[in-house]
């Protein structure tokens, strides 16, 4: 009986197990969840069209300080690295030999001078008694050419006396303009070799240049919007992606470099605040002009395909849509894309890899263009409101601004391309 009702109690146990897989069997798989995705809006907006180059600092005038005379260092008037003004008293050499040589000097004009007043009482003497025919002319014409002599070594003796005079001032050497002084070269009880020993250098730092240089290719854009106006230029700091101070841009060469394909150009700065120092390098930020409609997205949002660039655009219901866009340019963070995309679309800029055409998405927050950077160029960034978007480690980079490797100033330089006109 107890075998009976076990061999029941096993049938209904099956019967149950086989309507539970006849029922899971017809139900239909689920959908996946919707991808979680960042987003940010397509702006148009003012873009500033931009050049960028690797500058080096200039002084605007710079002199090294030598001694117009010879002699021992008596005295250093001002400490070293410290501004000084024009005319200001630097250095005062020896003065005795030098004053001993105005004093010879002085006396050697004395005496012939008297020698010229007793040649001409002479003369003049000689002058009335020829009228009278008491002497002969020719002791009068010989009376004449030694006051005229001595005229001239009168002439000669005080053109000595003034050089002396002038070495004696040249004792003391002063600022011949204004300026940040370098290291001092030479110290007190040094021997001084005229024209030859360096005393110390002075670098004018306000206002100062910076030298950079552009490809050639560069340089029609440079003249074109340059014959417009005014161009400003941005000095940044490399390491800190900061802005330094601001100028314009003062000095286009009248050659392009053969060996190197480039162009040098200056631009002057106030450095009111000595931010810029002569030898420092920076990243100069030229504008050319501002396109006033520029379609803007970040550029974090482009991908590259097989057919090319392209961004996932979030549709109204929410599904992912795979849009070939052409990029004109690039900007700091942001691009300016041409063909492509409408403003007001969003695009995707974080979680592409886990989206395909049609894909369902669920939009986490929403990135907007922001303010214009140091450089001048806006750049992306979430909303305040939501947690920033972080970069993709696992896909395709956006395509970085165009640079060349780093050079000096006087070799290529990294360029964000401006558009054709």
């Amino acid at each position: 009986m107890s075998a009976v009702l076990a061999v029941v109690v096993f049938a209904t146990m099956l019967a149950g197990c086989s309507r539970k897989d006849a029922k899971t069997s017809e139900r239909k798989p689920q959908a996946p969840p919707p991808a979680p995705v960042v987003v940010a809006s397509v702006v148009q907006k003012p873009l500033p069209v931009q050049v960028t180059a690797i500058g080096g600092v200039l002084p605007l005038t710079s002199v090294t300080v030598r001694a117009r005379v010879g002699g021992v260092l008596e005295k250093v008037h001002f400490k070293e690295g410290e501004d000084v003004k024009e005319g200001q008293l630097l250095f005062s050499l020896d003065r005795q030999p030098l004053e001993a040589m105005l004093r010879q000097t002085q006396a050697t004009l004395a005496r012939d001078a008297a020698q010229l007043e007793n040649a001409k009482k002479d003369a003049s003497r000689y002058e009335q008694l020829l009228k009278g025919g008491l002497v002969a002319e020719q002791q009068y014409d010989q009376l004449r050419t030694t006051a005229s002599a001595l005229e001239s070594t009168v002439r000669a003796d005080r053109a000595v006396v003034q050089n002396a005079q002038l070495q004696v001032d040249y004792a003391s050497i002063r600022a011949p303009m204004s300026g940040r002084t370098g290291a001092l070269l030479v110290h007190e009880g040094d021997l001084v070799q005229a024209n030859a020993t360096t005393l110390v250098l002075i670098n004018k730092l306000r206002p100062i240049d910076v030298s950079f240089a552009l490809p050639q290719q560069q340089l029609p854009d440079v003249l074109k919007y340059r014959s417009e106006g005014t161009l400003a230029v941005q000095a940044v700091d490399p390491a800190r992606n900061q802005e330094i101070a601001r100028g314009v841009l003062s000095f286009v060469d009248n050659r392009v470099d053969a060996s190197t394909g480039t162009i040098q150009l200056k631009a002057t700065f106030e450095n009111a605040e000595n931010r810029l120092w002569p030898g420092q390098f920076v990243n100069v930020v030229l504008t050319l002009t501002t396109e006033p409609n520029a379609i803007v997205i970040p550029a974090q949002a482009i991908q590259t395909g097989q057919a090319g660039r392209f961004v996932f655009v979030v549709k109204p219901d929410r599904t992912a849509e795979v849009r070939p866009v052409t990029i004109e340019r690039q900007a700091g963070a942001e691009s300016v894309v041409s063909q492509g995309l409408r403003p007001g679309e969003s695009v995707v800029l974080d979680g592409q890899m886990r989206l395909a055409a049609g894909a369902r998405v669920e939009v986490k927050n929403t990135a907007t263009a922001a303010a214009p950077s140091a450089t001048g160029s806006p750049s992306a960034s979430p909303a305040t409101d939501a947690p920033a978007a972080s970069p993709r480690t696992d896909a395709p980079a956006a395509s970085p601004r165009r640079e060349l490797p780093f050079a000096a100033p006087g070799g290529p330089a990294p360029i964000s391309r401006a558009p054709a006109r």
